[in-house]
């Protein structure tokens, strides 16, 4: 293999795959990352055997061939050479880099040992705008299990049904749904576990504004393949079946309570000083036009943040001056009030014990729902 490769765009993609190798001691071609030379492009690949990347770069190929070389120490090199040309040339398993008043020889594993990363997938492709995707992503993943006891919770339900596309994930405490549309419709509906790991690496790459997604999977190699911009990003499934979601999702409400997100969030974050030391629970008191805000320790004190609202009340459930009070999870509310774009948001709530149901008035396609902490009489 000989080449002649940038350095800027060689450095980028050395970072990114680096990402997806492994330090496994009983596959260490898997700490590796694979340069493969064919018809003026170099494509760089990394995989940890849960996932795999390869991306390609525009390069002078002189001769054609493969080798892989230890991902942290060439991505190192690579990343203080100076911006401009590289030079690659690899014999049997010796890798030169040369660059301007700069050479290095690196020592690599034969790639007839590095597994194969596939670049398709014989099924029907799926094609999502990249924006779209990566914008529901961030409404979904915190709310995905990190326990590894319940495998089809550690990943986004994916849910393709004609002309959209739903994403939901749960750890148990809470769900989140988004639903958008896409660009090519499906025929047949189908439910896909994708893991967190793999839509949080997606969401990180970088791409242009309007380009588009392209996916394809095989449920019978229980593989998921996706296209972005020439990236080939390829992944497990995982198996299982996801809890039955529509279930968990509210129907009715006793009180619906409107309030600007802003506030809400500082509140929050005034409560949550107390509340970490107190199991990380905060109060939130319902009354006719506001709400309050509280969190106690029996170390440092209490506060209450009162805000202004609007109360749906057509229950009566504050009739005669009563409060409703009802306590959560400070780190849910949060987590959901920083994934929200516009100003307010509304609260539909029923019992004290029962589910509630969060909305972001800016985003009718999204809902979210956090179980209540239970409260001591």
């Amino acid at each position: 293999m000989k080449l002649k490769v940038l350095q800027e765009s060689f450095s980028k993609a050395l970072s990114i795959t680096s990402r997806f190798t492994s330090n496994k001691i009983q596959l260490p071609i898997l700490a590796n990352v694979l340069l493969s030379a064919s018809k003026n492009k170099l494509f760089i690949s990394a995989t940890n055997l849960e996932m795999a990347i390869s991306i390609p770069l525009g390069a002078k190929v002189e001769r054609d061939g493969e080798i892989t070389i230890p991902a942290r120490v060439i991505s190192e090199l690579v990343g203080n050479l100076t911006p401009g040309q590289i030079s690659l040339d690899a014999e049997k398993e010796i890798l030169k880099i040369a660059a301007q008043g700069f050479s290095s020889s690196l020592s690599g594993i034969n790639s007839s040992d590095f597994p194969v990363v596939p670049h398709e997938l014989d099924k029907k492709e799926v094609s999502i705008k990249s924006n779209d995707f990566k914008h529901s992503l961030n409404k979904v993943l915190f709310a995905v299990s990190s326990d590894e006891t319940r495998p089809v919770l550690t990943g986004v339900l994916v849910v393709l049904n004609k002309d959209d596309i739903t994403f939901v994930s749960t750890d148990g405490f809470r769900l989140s749904k988004k639903r958008i549309k896409l660009s090519s419709s499906v025929k047949d509906e189908t439910k896909l576990i994708i893991p967190k790991n793999t839509l949080s690496e997606l969401s990180r790459l970088e791409v242009s504004s309007d380009s588009q997604l392209v996916f394809s999977f095989n449920r019978s190699d229980n593989q998921i393949l996706f296209n972005l911009q020439e990236m080939i990003l390829t992944s497990r499934i995982i198996e299982g079946d996801f809890p039955d979601y529509e279930k968990i999702i509210p129907k009715d409400s006793r009180l619906k309570v409107k309030v600007d997100k802003s506030d809400l969030l500082r509140a929050v974050k005034l409560a949550s000083v107390f509340a970490r030391e107190s199991a990380n629970v905060i109060k939130v008191k319902v009354k006719k036009a506001s709400v309050f805000v509280s969190a106690e320790s029996s170390h440092s004190g209490s506060q209450e943040t009162e805000l202004d609202a609007r109360v749906e009340d057509e229950a009566e459930t504050l009739k005669d001056g009563e409060d409703y009070v009802i306590a959560f999870n400070y780190k849910f509310l949060e987590d959901f009030l920083g994934s929200c774009e516009g100003e307010n948001v509304q609260i539909n709530l029923s019992d004290a014990n029962s589910p509630a149901l969060f909305l972001d008035e800016e985003d009718k396609s999204f809902i979210h729902i956090i179980m209540p902490v239970r409260l001591q009489s």
